[in-house]
C-alpha cells in the first residue's frame, strides 16, 4: 500500500501526458504501466461466475460457479464471501488484478436478459449479498467493481436507452446496492451504457454525487467496454478509466480539452490519483510483490462449488416425494435433454470455459452407482441452435486428434495461421497481419444415421461445405454494435444434412472478416432426434417403469443472455407436455428447473417435487445429486418473485418508446409491486422449502424506535419435523399509520438463518438497519424517517407473515 503522501510525490513526476495516458487502458483487459515511477499494468477480467481471464480460449479453463441468481438463492452471506475468497484465488491464478464483479442491478423485470447474472429483485438481499462478494475478494488482495452504475436493468438497446426514474426511485432502490458496496471498501465502479434522465451514464452527475462525495468512494470508476463516446462530458465527470484501450474518446483529444481550458488540468489528476492507488492497493506499484499462490487447490474449490449448488438449489414444492432414499430404489429414470447437457451458465461476456463440467445425469449415475439402475430419455429435441463441437464429434484433419482445426487466411487464401483447438466455438482466433478468413475444419464422427443440423455463427461472408460439396454460402450483416451479441453471440445460421453413422465426412466453415462484425466464429452440430409424439412415449414408458422420475427442463441458448431480452417466459409446448406425460406416468416424479430466472410452470402442481437448479455451474450434477439424495438440505429461498403467467408481473417492459424506459412503479419493485397490485404469484420472493417443517411462534422487540436508529427483532420458531434443518428467517415492515409519504405496502428490512434439531426451539434475532424506515426527502434533499407507528413482520416469504408487532418510531434518536 502507498500512503496520499507517496501518491504526490509520484503525481509530482508524472507530465501531463503521463497522467492522461493512465486514463485509457493499454489493451482490451490491461492499464497503461509507467516503468519510470514502478507502475505495473493492471489486468482486469470479467466476472461473477467465473475469472476468465485475458484471453478467450477453451484451453485455458475456469472454476465455473453457479450464476449470481443462483448465489442470491443461498441468503447465506458467509459462503458468497468463502465463493468470492475462491474467484480470487481463480485470478491471482490467472494473473488478474480485479474482477468485474458484482453486478448489482437488480430484478425489475422478468423478461431481463442477464437475470442470472443480478442477484435479486430486492435492493436489501442485493446490498448484502453484493458486499459480501466484494468482502470475499477483496479481503485476498484482488480488486472488486460494482456494476453496472446504474439502472442497467435490462437488454433492450442497453447502449443508448433513456431510463427515466424519479430521485426517490433512485435512492431507495436503484443506488442502494451500490452504496452498500461502496460501504464494504469496493475498489471499482463500473459506469453503465444506459442513460439515465437524458444522460449518458459515463458522464452522469451520480458518479460524483452521490458516489465519490456524499458516500466516500476513493477507488476508480470505470466505463463499460466501450461506453464512452465523447471526450468532454465524460473527462468532466467522475469517470476515470475509459475501456478498452489504446484508442479511445480520451487520449490527445482530452489533451487538447486541458490545453483549451475545457477539462480542468485539477480533475486529470484526480482521476490519475485514483488509478495510483487502485495500484498500490493490488500490489502494482513500487516493488514487485512475491509471486501469490493459488489460496484454493483444484479439490478444495470444486468441493466449495459443489456445496454452493445445494445452497443455492429452491426447493419450491414437495409432495413428500424428496428427499430420495437410495436403498429403495431400484430404477431411476432420468428424463430430459438438459440432464444430459446441462446449462450451467448463463449467455454473454461474463461466459467462461469451465473444468469439468458434470450434467445433472452424470452426478445421479455417480451418486447411485452400485445401488440403482440409471436409465436416461432425452425426450423431444431441444430448440435452438445447434451446440458446438466438441472432441467427442469431430476430429482435428491434420493431426487426428479430437476437436477441430483451426485456420487464418489472407485474401488469396493462403495459410497465415494454423493450430489444433478443441471447441467449434472460436470467440478470439489470432488474427495475423492480412487476415481474411476464419476456417474451422473438423471430420465428423457421427454415431447416428439421420437428418443432422448443422450451424455456423458469425457475421460477414459465412459458408459450409461438406466433403466439398456447399451446404451455406452468403452474406449476413448485423443491424447492431452490442459487444455481447458482435463478439460474444452472433447469431447461427443452421442447415440440415444427412449424416451416415460410421462415415468421418470433412466438414469446412469459413468467415469472412469484415470491419465492425467482429471475429467471433462458431460452428456446431447437433444429431437427429425422435419425433415429439415417439419421444414423449418413450419417456412415459421409461417413467412408468421406473421408481422414481427426475424430468430437467430449462431454457436453451437462445433465451437468458446478455445483449438481449426474453419476449416470453414460457419453457416451450414440448417441455411442457414432456413433464406432465411423465408425471401422469409416475407421481413420483421430480421436476428440475434448469434456468437462471423467473419461467413459467404451468404443471408446478402435477408434479411430485419441484427443484430450481438455476445455472449452477460446473458442479451441478453432484450437487443436485446431494439435494435429491439428502445428503445436503436445500439450501434456497427465492430472491425474485416468480410469476404463473408473465401477464400476472405487475413490471413487465424492457423495450424503450421512442428511446425511453419509464420506471413506472417507482420504488414498488419485485415483491412490492406484487402488493400493491393485490397479485398473487406462483412463488413469493423468499419461499423455499427445506426437508423438515417450522412453526412460527413468537415476535418481540422494543415498543419504541428511536428514527436512525436499529431495530433488534427477535422470532421463537421450533423445528417440528424429523430433520435436523435450516430456516431462513425474513423480517418485513409496513407503515400502515403514515400517510405523508407513499410507502410500500410491505417492504423487505431484513434475514438471519437458524438451524435447530427435530423437536428444538430456537430464538432468530434478526438486526434491521436504521436506513430501513427511512426514506429520501427530494424537496431537501435528504434522508428523513418519519415518525410514527411501525408495524415489522416476520415469516418465511413475502407472502407469509404471520408473526407481526407495533413499535412507535421516535422523531429523533
Amino acid at each position: 500500500m502507498t500512503d496520499e503522501d507517496e501518491l504526490d510525490r509520484l503525481l509530482d513526476k508524472l507530465t501531463l501526458r503521463d497522467r492522461v495516458r493512465l486514463l485509457t487502458g493499454a489493451t482490451t483487459w490491461r492499464t497503461v504501466g509507467l516503468p519510470d515511477i514502478a507502475l505495473r499494468e493492471l489486468v482486469l477480467s470479467d466476472g461473477p461466475a467465473g475469472v476468465r481471464g485475458e484471453a478467450w480460449d477453451e484451453r485455458g479453463t475456469s472454476v465455473l460457479l453457479p450464476s449470481a441468481s443462483a448465489l442470491a438463492a443461498t441468503w447465506d452471506e458467509r459462503l458468497v464471501e468463502e465463493l468470492g475468497g475462491l474467484l480470487a484465488s481463480e485470478a491471482r491464478r490467472k494473473g488478474v488484478h480485479a474482477v468485474l464483479a458484482p453486478d448489482l442491478n437488480l430484478h425489475r423485470s422478468p423478461l431481463a436478459g442477464r437475470h442470472f447474472e443480478c442477484f435479486s429483485e430486492d435492493p436489501e438481499l442485493t446490498g448484502r449479498m453484493g458486499a459480501a462478494l466484494v468482502r470475499g475478494l477483496q479481503a485476498h488482495g484482488v480488486a472488486a467493481t460494482a456494476k453496472h452504475f446504474v439502472a442497467n436493468d435490462a437488454e433492450t438497446d442497453r447502449l443508448t436507452v433513456d431510463v427515466r426514474a424519479g430521485e426517490r426511485t433512485l435512492r431507495e432502490v436503484h443506488l442502494a446496492p451500490f452504496e452498500a458496496a461502496v460501504a464494504a471498501g469496493v475498489r471499482l465502479v463500473m459506469a453503465g451504457y444506459n442513460r439515465v434522465n437524458g444522460t449518458t451514464m459515463t458522464a452522469h452527475p451520480l458518479l460524483t454525487a452521490p458516489l465519490k462525495t456524499e458516500w466516500g468512494f476513493d477507488g476508480v470508476v470505470v466505463s463499460d467496454w466501450g461506453a464512452v463516446r465523447d471526450t468532454l462530458t465524460t473527462a468532466r465527470a467522475g469517470l476515470d478509466l475509459l475501456m478498452p484501450g489504446p484508442a479511445g474518446e480520451w487520449g490527445e483529444a482530452l489533451l487538447r480539452a486541458v490545453a483549451a481550458g475545457e477539462v480542468e488540468e485539477a480533475a486529470v489528476e484526480d482521476k490519475a490519483r485514483r488509478l495510483l492507488r487502485l495500484a498500490a492497493w493490488c500490489g502494482a506499484l513500487g516493488r514487485p510483490p512475491v509471486p501469490a499462490r493459488p489460496l484454493l487447490r483444484s479439490r478444495q474449490a470444486r468441493a466449495l462449488a459443489r456445496r454452493a449448488v445445494a445452497a443455492g438449489a429452491v426447493l419450491l414444492a414437495n409432495r413428500g416425494v424428496l428427499p430420495l432414499d437410495p436403498d429403495r430404489l431400484g430404477t431411476v429414470a432420468v428424463v430430459g435433454a438438459p440432464a444430459a447437457r446441462t446449462r450451467t451458465q448463463g449467455g454473454g461476456s461474463a461466459g467462461v470455459f469451465a473444468q469439468d463440467e458434470v450434467s445433472f445425469l452424470d452426478g445421479v449415475r455417480a451418486g447411485l452407482r452400485g445401488r440403482a439402475r440409471v436409465i436416461h430419455v432425452p425426450g423431444p429435441a431441444p430448440d435452438g441452435p445447434p451446440p458446438p463441437l466438441d472432441p467427442g464429434l469431430g476430429t482435428d484433419p491434420r493431426s487426428r486428434a479430437p476437436g477441430v482445426l483451426l485456420r487464418v487466411l489472407d485474401a488469396s487464401g493462403a495459410e497465415l495461421h494454423a493450430e489444433h483447438r478443441l471447441s467449434g466455438r472460436q470467440l478470439e482466433p489470432p488474427l495475423p497481419p492480412g487476415a481474411h478468413t476464419v476456417e474451422i475444419s473438423a471430420r465428423l464422427r457421427p454415431r447416428v444415421t439421420g437428418p443432422w443440423r448443422i450451424g455456423i455463427a458469425g457475421f460477414g461472408r459465412l459458408s459450409l461445405h461438406l466433403d466439398g460439396r456447399p451446404l451455406l454460402e452468403g452474406e449476413f450483416g448485423t443491424t447492431t454494435d452490442d459487444p455481447a451479441v458482435i463478439h460474444v453471440s452472433p447469431p447461427t445460421q443452421v442447415v440440415t444434412v444427412r449424416l451416415t453413422a460410421g462415415t468421418a465426412p470433412l466438414l469446412v466453415a469459413r468467415r469472412e472478416l469484415a470491419p465492425g462484425t467482429g471475429r467471433a466464429t462458431v460452428v456446431g452440430a447437433a444429431p437427429p432426434g425422435p419425433g415429439r409424439t415417439e419421444a414423449l412415449a418413450a419417456a412415459t414408458r421409461a417413467a412408468r417403469d421406473a421408481d422414481v422420475a427426475v424430468v430437467v427442463v430449462g431454457t436453451g441458448e437462445q433465451h437468458e443472455s446478455e445483449g438481449r431480452d426474453r419476449t416470453h417466459l414460457s419453457l416451450g409446448a414440448d417441455q411442457d407436455a414432456l413433464v406432465r406425460a411423465v408425471a401422469r406416468a409416475n407421481p413420483r416424479t421430480v421436476a428440475v428447473v434448469n434456468s437462471g430466472g423467473p419461467v413459467e410452470l404451468p404443471w408446478r402442481d402435477e408434479v411430485g417435487a419441484l427443484l430450481l437448479a438455476w445455472f449452477p455451474g460446473q458442479e451441478a450434477g453432484g450437487g443436485l445429486t446431494d439435494v435429491l439424495l439428502g445428503r445436503a438440505e436445500p439450501g434456497g429461498r427465492l430472491p425474485t418473485t416468480w410469476p404463473a403467467a408473465l401477464t400476472d408481473a405487475p413490471v413487465t417492459r424492457t423495450r424503450p418508446e421512442a428511446g425511453r424506459l419509464d420506471y413506472d412503479e417507482g420504488v414498488h419493485v419485485g415483491h412490492r409491486g406484487w402488493l400493491r397490485e393485490g397479485r398473487t404469484p406462483a412463488y413469493w420472493f423468499g419461499h423455499g422449502l427445506g426437508y423438515t417443517t417450522w412453526s412460527y411462534e413468537e415476535i418481540s422487540g422494543p415498543a419504541r424506535t428511536p428514527a436512525g436508529a436499529d431495530l433488534t427483532v427477535r422470532v421463537r420458531l421450533r423445528n417440528t419435523g424429523r430433520r435436523a434443518g435450516r430456516e431462513v428467517v425474513q423480517v418485513y415492515l409496513s407503515r400502515p399509520g403514515v400517510s405523508a409519504v407513499e410507502y410500500p405496502l410491505r417492504w423487505f428490512a431484513g434475514w438471519t438463518e437458524v438451524r435447530a434439531r427435530p423437536g428444538e426451539t430456537v430464538v432468530a434475532t434478526v438486526v434491521v438497519p436504521g436506513r430501513a424506515l427511512r426514506h429520501w426527502d427530494v424537496r431537501a434533499g435528504a434522508w428523513r424517517t418519519l415518525p410514527g407507528p411501525c408495524r415489522v413482520l416476520a415469516g418465511r416469504s413475502a407472502g407469509e407473515v404471520p408473526l407481526n408487532l407495533e413499535t412507535w418510531v421516535d422523531e429523533r434518536a
